[in-house]
Protein backbone atom coordinates (compact mmCIF):
# COMPACT_ATOMS: atom_id res chain seq x y z
CA UNK A 1 0.00 0.00 0.00
CA UNK A 2 1.33 3.45 -0.86
CA UNK A 3 2.20 5.92 1.89
CA UNK A 4 0.05 8.45 0.04
CA UNK A 5 -3.64 7.93 0.82
CA UNK A 6 -6.10 7.45 -1.99
CA UNK A 7 -8.72 10.17 -2.49
CA UNK A 8 -11.51 9.87 0.07
CA UNK A 9 -14.68 11.84 0.77
CA UNK A 10 -14.16 15.17 2.49
CA UNK A 11 -17.21 14.60 4.69
CA UNK A 12 -16.40 14.57 8.39
CA UNK A 13 -16.57 11.29 10.27
CA UNK A 14 -16.73 10.71 14.01
CA UNK A 15 -13.52 9.95 15.91
CA UNK A 16 -15.34 8.25 18.76
CA UNK A 17 -12.06 7.30 20.47
CA UNK A 18 -11.15 11.02 20.83
CA UNK A 19 -12.59 13.14 23.65
CA UNK A 20 -11.96 16.54 25.24
CA UNK A 21 -10.90 17.52 28.75
CA UNK A 22 -11.00 21.24 29.61
CA UNK A 23 -8.87 23.22 32.06
CA UNK A 24 -10.29 26.63 32.88
CA UNK A 25 -9.55 29.45 35.27
CA UNK A 26 -6.94 32.01 36.23
CA UNK A 27 -4.31 29.33 37.04
CA UNK A 28 -5.06 26.93 34.17
CA UNK A 29 -1.81 27.61 32.30
CA UNK A 30 0.31 27.54 35.47
CA UNK A 31 -1.31 24.25 36.51
CA UNK A 32 -0.69 22.69 33.09
CA UNK A 33 2.90 23.94 33.11
CA UNK A 34 3.51 22.26 36.47
CA UNK A 35 1.89 18.95 35.48
CA UNK A 36 2.53 18.33 31.80
CA UNK A 37 5.75 17.42 30.00
CA UNK A 38 5.92 20.17 27.35
CA UNK A 39 6.50 23.92 27.63
CA UNK A 40 2.95 25.19 28.12
CA UNK A 41 3.92 28.79 28.89
CA UNK A 42 5.37 29.12 25.39
CA UNK A 43 1.96 28.31 23.89
CA UNK A 44 0.03 31.41 22.81
CA UNK A 45 -3.76 31.63 22.42
CA UNK A 46 -4.93 30.15 19.14
CA UNK A 47 -2.16 27.52 18.95
CA UNK A 48 -1.68 23.88 19.94
CA UNK A 49 1.12 21.44 20.73
CA UNK A 50 1.66 17.76 21.48
CA UNK A 51 1.92 17.19 25.22
CA UNK A 52 1.42 14.52 27.85
CA UNK A 53 1.16 13.65 31.51
CA UNK A 54 3.71 11.35 33.15
CA UNK A 55 3.96 9.20 36.24
CA UNK A 56 6.61 10.20 38.82
CA UNK A 57 8.80 7.53 37.19
CA UNK A 58 8.57 9.31 33.84
CA UNK A 59 6.10 6.95 32.10
CA UNK A 60 3.46 8.40 29.77
CA UNK A 61 -0.02 8.17 31.28
CA UNK A 62 -1.69 10.02 28.42
CA UNK A 63 -0.56 11.71 25.21
CA UNK A 64 -2.71 14.50 23.79
CA UNK A 65 -3.00 17.62 21.68
CA UNK A 66 -3.01 20.59 24.06
CA UNK A 67 -4.95 23.56 22.67
CA UNK A 68 -4.77 27.05 24.16
CA UNK A 69 -8.02 28.84 23.38
CA UNK A 70 -7.37 31.93 25.49
CA UNK A 71 -5.44 33.07 28.57
CA UNK A 72 -7.64 31.01 30.91
CA UNK A 73 -8.77 28.07 28.77
CA UNK A 74 -6.87 24.95 27.70
CA UNK A 75 -8.31 21.86 26.06
CA UNK A 76 -6.75 18.40 26.05
CA UNK A 77 -7.78 16.46 22.94
CA UNK A 78 -7.37 12.88 24.17
CA UNK A 79 -7.12 10.15 21.51
CA UNK A 80 -7.35 7.26 23.96
CA UNK A 81 -7.57 8.24 27.64
CA UNK A 82 -10.88 8.55 29.49
CA UNK A 83 -11.29 12.29 30.23
CA UNK A 84 -13.43 11.71 33.35
CA UNK A 85 -10.85 9.35 34.86
CA UNK A 86 -7.99 11.68 33.94
CA UNK A 87 -9.85 14.63 35.48
CA UNK A 88 -10.13 12.76 38.79
CA UNK A 89 -6.41 11.98 38.74
CA UNK A 90 -5.44 15.58 37.94
CA UNK A 91 -7.82 16.96 40.54
CA UNK A 92 -5.58 15.54 43.28
CA UNK A 93 -2.93 18.13 42.37
CA UNK A 94 -5.11 21.23 42.18
CA UNK A 95 -4.71 22.22 45.85
CA UNK A 96 -5.40 26.00 46.03
CA UNK A 97 -4.99 26.65 42.30
CA UNK A 98 -7.82 28.51 40.60
CA UNK A 99 -8.49 25.90 37.94
CA UNK A 100 -11.57 23.87 37.00
CA UNK A 101 -11.06 20.49 35.31
CA UNK A 102 -14.02 19.07 33.42
CA UNK A 103 -14.72 16.47 30.73
CA UNK A 104 -16.49 18.12 27.79
CA UNK A 105 -18.98 15.42 26.89
CA UNK A 106 -20.96 17.99 24.92
CA UNK A 107 -18.21 18.26 22.28
CA UNK A 108 -17.76 15.98 19.26
CA UNK A 109 -14.37 15.19 17.74
CA UNK A 110 -14.37 14.38 14.03
CA UNK A 111 -11.87 13.89 11.25
CA UNK A 112 -11.65 14.54 7.53
CA UNK A 113 -9.10 13.49 4.93
CA UNK A 114 -8.81 17.03 3.62
CA UNK A 115 -6.83 20.20 4.28
CA UNK A 116 -8.14 22.50 7.00
CA UNK A 117 -10.17 25.44 5.78
CA UNK A 118 -8.02 27.93 7.70
CA UNK A 119 -5.80 26.22 10.28
CA UNK A 120 -2.17 25.68 9.32
CA UNK A 121 0.43 23.80 11.34
CA UNK A 122 -0.03 24.56 15.03
CA UNK A 123 -2.54 27.38 14.49
CA UNK A 124 -6.19 26.60 15.20
CA UNK A 125 -8.99 28.14 13.19
CA UNK A 126 -12.71 28.66 13.65
CA UNK A 127 -14.96 29.61 16.53
CA UNK A 128 -12.59 28.62 19.31
CA UNK A 129 -15.31 27.76 21.81
CA UNK A 130 -17.70 25.60 19.78
CA UNK A 131 -16.21 24.73 16.42
CA UNK A 132 -12.58 24.72 15.35
CA UNK A 133 -10.02 22.64 13.48
CA UNK A 134 -6.51 21.28 13.97
CA UNK A 135 -4.16 20.60 11.07
CA UNK A 136 -3.06 16.95 11.17
CA UNK A 137 -1.56 17.09 7.67
CA UNK A 138 1.80 15.36 7.23
CA UNK A 139 3.72 13.30 4.68
CA UNK A 140 0.86 10.79 4.63
CA UNK A 141 -1.55 13.35 3.17
CA UNK A 142 -4.08 15.96 4.25
CA UNK A 143 -6.02 15.47 7.49
CA UNK A 144 -8.14 17.78 9.60
CA UNK A 145 -9.36 17.14 13.14
CA UNK A 146 -12.42 19.16 14.12
CA UNK A 147 -14.05 19.83 17.48
CA UNK A 148 -17.64 21.03 17.49
CA UNK A 149 -21.00 20.66 19.15
CA UNK A 150 -22.50 19.08 16.01
CA UNK A 151 -23.35 15.41 15.61
CA UNK A 152 -21.20 13.57 13.04
CA UNK A 153 -21.85 10.20 11.41
CA UNK A 154 -19.77 7.19 12.39
CA UNK A 155 -17.52 5.71 9.70
CA UNK A 156 -15.51 2.88 11.29
CA UNK A 157 -13.39 2.31 8.19
CA UNK A 158 -12.34 5.96 8.09
CA UNK A 159 -11.62 5.98 11.83
CA UNK A 160 -9.32 2.96 11.60
CA UNK A 161 -7.55 4.57 8.64
CA UNK A 162 -7.05 7.69 10.77
CA UNK A 163 -5.47 5.60 13.53
CA UNK A 164 -3.24 3.79 11.01
CA UNK A 165 -1.98 7.16 9.77
CA UNK A 166 -1.27 8.22 13.36
CA UNK A 167 0.94 5.16 13.72
CA UNK A 168 2.65 5.76 10.38
CA UNK A 169 3.67 9.23 11.63
CA UNK A 170 5.01 7.84 14.91
CA UNK A 171 2.10 9.12 16.99
CA UNK A 172 1.61 6.24 19.42
CA UNK A 173 -1.90 5.38 20.46
CA UNK A 174 -1.95 4.18 24.05
CA UNK A 175 -4.60 1.64 25.00
CA UNK A 176 -5.04 1.09 28.72
CA UNK A 177 -2.54 -1.78 28.70
CA UNK A 178 0.19 0.55 27.40
CA UNK A 179 -0.55 3.57 29.59
CA UNK A 180 2.16 4.27 32.21
CA UNK A 181 4.56 1.81 30.56
CA UNK A 182 6.92 3.95 28.46
CA UNK A 183 9.09 7.04 28.78
CA UNK A 184 8.74 9.84 26.20
CA UNK A 185 12.11 8.85 24.75
CA UNK A 186 11.10 5.21 24.36
CA UNK A 187 8.06 6.44 22.42
CA UNK A 188 10.32 8.68 20.28
CA UNK A 189 8.19 11.70 21.19
CA UNK A 190 11.06 14.01 20.35
CA UNK A 191 9.95 13.51 16.73
CA UNK A 192 6.72 15.31 17.58
CA UNK A 193 8.34 17.98 19.81
CA UNK A 194 6.05 16.62 22.52
CA UNK A 195 8.20 17.08 25.62
CA UNK A 196 10.79 19.43 27.12
CA UNK A 197 14.04 18.61 28.90
CA UNK A 198 14.67 22.24 29.90
CA UNK A 199 11.46 23.44 31.54
CA UNK A 200 10.95 23.45 35.30
CA UNK A 201 9.72 20.60 37.45
CA UNK A 202 6.84 18.36 36.44
CA UNK A 203 6.04 14.74 37.34
CA UNK A 204 8.70 12.49 35.81
CA UNK A 205 10.91 15.43 34.77
CA UNK A 206 14.02 14.11 36.53
CA UNK A 207 13.82 10.79 34.68
CA UNK A 208 13.25 12.48 31.31
CA UNK A 209 16.08 15.00 31.78
CA UNK A 210 18.55 12.47 33.19
CA UNK A 211 17.91 10.08 30.30
CA UNK A 212 18.43 12.90 27.81
CA UNK A 213 21.54 14.51 29.27
CA UNK A 214 23.30 11.26 30.14
CA UNK A 215 22.65 9.85 26.67
CA UNK A 216 20.93 6.71 27.92
CA UNK A 217 18.19 6.50 25.29
CA UNK A 218 18.49 2.90 24.16
CA UNK A 219 15.01 2.18 22.81
CA UNK A 220 12.62 3.90 20.44
CA UNK A 221 9.62 3.40 18.16
CA UNK A 222 9.75 1.25 15.05
CA UNK A 223 6.92 0.95 12.50
CA UNK A 224 6.02 -2.44 11.04
CA UNK A 225 3.61 -3.91 8.51
CA UNK A 226 2.17 -7.38 9.04
CA UNK A 227 -0.08 -9.65 6.99
CA UNK A 228 -2.63 -10.02 9.79
CA UNK A 229 -3.61 -8.31 13.04
CA UNK A 230 -1.08 -8.06 15.83
CA UNK A 231 -2.03 -7.20 19.40
CA UNK A 232 -0.89 -4.30 21.54
CA UNK A 233 1.36 -5.67 24.25
CA UNK A 234 2.60 -8.52 22.07
CA UNK A 235 6.27 -9.44 22.26
CA UNK A 236 8.44 -8.72 19.23
CA UNK A 237 10.77 -11.65 18.82
CA UNK A 238 14.10 -12.17 17.10
CA UNK A 239 13.82 -15.91 16.64
CA UNK A 240 12.99 -17.21 20.09
CA UNK A 241 14.22 -14.11 21.93
CA UNK A 242 11.89 -11.24 22.91
CA UNK A 243 13.51 -7.90 22.07
CA UNK A 244 10.58 -5.47 22.22
CA UNK A 245 6.88 -4.83 22.69
CA UNK A 246 4.03 -3.72 20.43
CA UNK A 247 2.61 -0.44 21.75
CA UNK A 248 -0.07 0.30 19.16
CA UNK A 249 -1.69 -1.58 16.28
CA UNK A 250 -4.21 -0.66 13.59
CA UNK A 251 -5.52 -2.03 10.30
CA UNK A 252 -6.36 -0.18 7.11
CA UNK A 253 -7.82 -1.77 3.96
CA UNK A 254 -6.14 -5.10 4.63
CA UNK A 255 -2.81 -3.61 5.69
CA UNK A 256 -1.93 -4.17 9.33
CA UNK A 257 0.42 -1.72 11.04
CA UNK A 258 2.12 -1.76 14.41
CA UNK A 259 4.35 0.54 16.44
CA UNK A 260 6.79 -1.25 18.73
CA UNK A 261 9.45 -0.17 21.20
CA UNK A 262 12.73 -1.82 20.22
CA UNK A 263 16.46 -1.33 20.87
CA UNK A 264 17.86 1.48 18.73
CA UNK A 265 20.91 -0.68 18.03
CA UNK A 266 20.14 -4.22 17.00
CA UNK A 267 21.29 -6.78 14.47
CA UNK A 268 19.33 -7.22 11.25
CA UNK A 269 16.93 -10.11 11.66
CA UNK A 270 13.52 -11.39 10.68
CA UNK A 271 11.15 -10.31 13.44
CA UNK A 272 7.74 -11.63 14.41
CA UNK A 273 4.93 -11.29 16.95
CA UNK A 274 3.39 -14.63 17.95
CA UNK A 275 4.69 -16.09 14.68
CA UNK A 276 3.35 -13.21 12.54
CA UNK A 277 6.16 -11.90 10.33
CA UNK A 278 6.91 -8.16 10.53
CA UNK A 279 8.25 -5.88 7.81
CA UNK A 280 9.91 -2.68 9.01
CA UNK A 281 8.76 0.58 7.43
CA UNK A 282 10.12 4.13 7.74
CA UNK A 283 8.12 6.56 9.87
CA UNK A 284 6.50 9.46 8.06
CA UNK A 285 7.25 13.06 9.05
CA UNK A 286 5.34 16.30 9.13
CA UNK A 287 3.22 15.82 12.26
CA UNK A 288 5.53 17.67 14.65
CA UNK A 289 3.90 20.81 16.07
Amino acid sequence: MSDNPQPMPVTDFALTDHRVLALGGRDATAFAQAQFMNEVTALTPGRWQWNGWLTPKGRVIALFALVKLDAETLWLVLPDADPAALALQLQRFVFRSKVVIAARDDLVVSGAFALPVNGIGSSIAGDTHTNFELDFTGEGGARTLRISDNEVLDAPGHMTRWMALDLMHGLPRLPESQSSQWTPQQLSLDRLHAYSVKKGCYPGQEVVARTHFLGKVKRGLVLFDANTNVASGGEVQDGERAIGTVVSAASDSGTHRALAVLPLERDAAVLNVAGIALEERPLLGGLAR
